[in-house]
């Protein structure tokens, strides 16, 4: 049985945007409001810890691995010697006349996979907001670009999109 969750989009900006937001993680908490806070660099060979609203109260450290800019990367983590792992992929592809589609998705693997399962919470609607959220954000600062003419340097605060109560 396979365990994984994934989410996509299309978004109307460039894979540079794109990328510039997914690695701007000190940012997330603005753009989506299911991360209470990430701690660490997106940078190949370093460690993050995601603070998620989803799971309360719990940091989850993850090594991000297989960096190629504008493109793909990868977050591992899990518990000690592989008996349960996590790998969330992200990946970026040009589509044409100015859209780039965001795919995102987390495999779990290992011999608690199928206890661990259960113990999860459901994560689906956490990554649909990332996907949902990140597009927001890319496509405004993509649209914030195009009104300066390009090339311009820009002072742009983060946004938040609106948040809907449960």
């Amino acid at each position: 049985m396979d365990h994984f969750y994934e989410s996509d989009a299309a978004i109307n900006a460039s894979p540079e945007t794109v990328w510039s937001v997914l690695v701007d993680s000190e940012n997330y908490p603005n753009w989506d409001s299911g991360i209470e806070s990430v701690e660490g660099k997106v940078a190949e060979g370093e460690t993050v810890t995601v603070h998620s609203k989803a799971n309360p109260g719990r940091a989850f450290p993850v090594k991000v691995t297989g960096v190629e800019e504008n493109c793909c990367m990868m977050w591992v983590g899990g518990l000690p010697l592989g008996t349960f792992t996590g790998v969330r992929t992200f990946h970026l592809e040009e589509t044409g006349g100015g859209e780039t589609l965001f795919k995102m998705r987390e495999e779990y693997h290992g011999p608690l996979v199928g206890l661990m399962w259960k113990a999860m919470p459901d994560l689906q609607p956490s990554f649909d907001q990332f996907a949902k959220g990140l597009k927001a954000r890319a496509e405004e600062l993509e649209a914030a670009e195009v009104s300066v003419g390009g090339g311009q340097e820009r002072d742009l605060e983060p946004s938040r999109p609106p948040h809907k109560g449960v």
